[in-house]
């Protein structure tokens, strides 16, 4: 699944995304550190891992997820 972020918090290392259909998700400092990332800016494309409804892993659009 793809999105662009809406917002991060480099303090906590969450924030929220919005998908293609305008749904806003959170996702949380673990979904975040499950990747390699450091920091992301709002607009940045992503790439996302969701299990029930939860964000679980989170990267950049030209990174693949876990598994892939």
């Amino acid at each position: 699944m793809q999105g662009t972020v809406r917002t991060f918090d480099p303090v906590t290392r969450s924030g929220t995304v919005f998908l293609d259909d305008g749904t806003v998700l959170e996702y949380g400092t673990r979904a975040f550190d499950a990747g390699p990332l450091r920091l992301l800016r709002a607009g940045q494309r992503v790439n996302l891992a969701v299990a029930d409804g939860v964000i679980t892993y989170i990267t950049l659009s030209t990174f693949p997820l876990p598994g892939e």
